[in-house]
């Protein structure tokens, strides 16, 4: 390799690193001399790399000697190979089955990320993939408040918030987004942050917020807060006790219950007979509830008590209904 060829490697390289340093800056932004101490060069360089960034189109803003990135309007560049489109790909037909209403950024993030694939095959799915959630019905004001809350939890400022949970009152609250989570069974986004209503850590469904305001008050996640502990005994993203669940499946349902891996902490246990057991250790039973419902007659549950009775609950309320 030339002498001239290192040098454009190492700019680009430089430009790479001023360009991610832009966007993870503080809300306020960095200035010229914090830029040049952390790429390691010279004001002089830094300013010909402001301008080298900015004539390539990456939406830098400056305010009062400080810069930053204007992060709505930043398009990543990512290269792929083939193995990585397809796993793209899976993760695209995901997020299509998760969202049941048109999610513009959704329309977007995947037109996008077709118009960026070589594999003209994979990229005309995900192409179609697109067209599908832009012809859901549209809800501007999920979109509006999802929106707000992305640029909280990125920028790490206060909500207002009023909060309407199923069969209860309308309540106002400040949150602090710490963090945004997908379930894996119904379309559905939470934020998890703290409650300054209920002085500890709570979990909303964005769906259900009727309003939100963004607050200029700033917050820090706290060190010791993470979000893939917290949510690793969930069944989707309830941090209830931890409840130890004991299933008993038929022979018939037993194969289907052997291809999957339903939780992290799952045991399972052949029967001679053909049945299997299935142990889990999950965070409360409410949302594991619904799971086990839906395999009717093929499951019974052995534990726990209070899991076992609200089973037999539902069948008598079902057999009630269709007497």
């Amino acid at each position: 390799m030339t002498s001239a060829e290192n040098r454009l490697r190492s700019k680009a390289a430089r430009l790479r690193s001023l360009e991610h340093k832009l966007y993870n800056a503080p809300p306020n932004g960095y200035s010229v001399i914090e830029l040049a101490k952390l790429c390691g060069v010279n004001r002089r360089t830094i300013y010909r790399d402001l301008d080298t960034l900015s004539e390539a189109g990456v939406p830098i803003w400056e305010h009062n000697g400080k810069y930053g990135l204007d992060r709505s309007k930043y398009l990543a560049t990512i290269r792929l190979n083939l193995n990585e489109a397809i796993a793209l790909f899976f993760a695209a037909r995901l997020l299509s089955h998760h969202s049941d209403e048109h999610n513009p950024h959704i329309v977007s993030a995947l037109a996008q990320l077709a118009a960026g694939l070589p594999d003209q095959t994979i990229a005309s799915h995900i192409a179609r993939l697109a067209e599908i959630v832009r012809q859901r019905p549209p809800n501007p004001h999920f979109v509006a408040i999802l929106e707000l809350l992305t640029r909280a939890w990125a920028d790490r400022r206060m909500v207002r918030i009023r909060y309407r949970a199923p069969n209860r009152p309308l309540t106002e609250r400040d949150i602090a987004p710490y963090f945004l989570e997908v379930v894996r069974t119904t379309p559905g986004v939470y934020v998890i942050g703290y409650d300054r209503l209920r002085n500890d850590l709570r979990t909303f469904k964005v769906e259900r917020i009727e309003h939100a305001e963004l607050l200029d008050e700033q917050f820090s996640i706290p060190t010791d807060f993470d979000p893939y502990a917290h949510l690793a005994r969930s069944w989707e993203v309830m941090n209830e006790a931890e409840v130890t669940i004991h299933l008993r499946f038929s022979p018939q349902a037993a194969p289907r219950i052997r291809e999957n891996r339903w939780h992290h902490s799952q045991e399972l246990i052949d029967n001679a007979d053909g049945s299997c057991d299935l142990y889990l250790t999950v965070a409360g039973i409410r949302e594991i509830l619904g799971w086990v419902l839906s395999w009717g007659t093929e499951v019974a549950v052995i534990e726990p008590a209070e899991l076992r009775a609200e089973v037999m609950n539902q069948a008598r309320r079902i057999l009630e209904k269709y007497k």
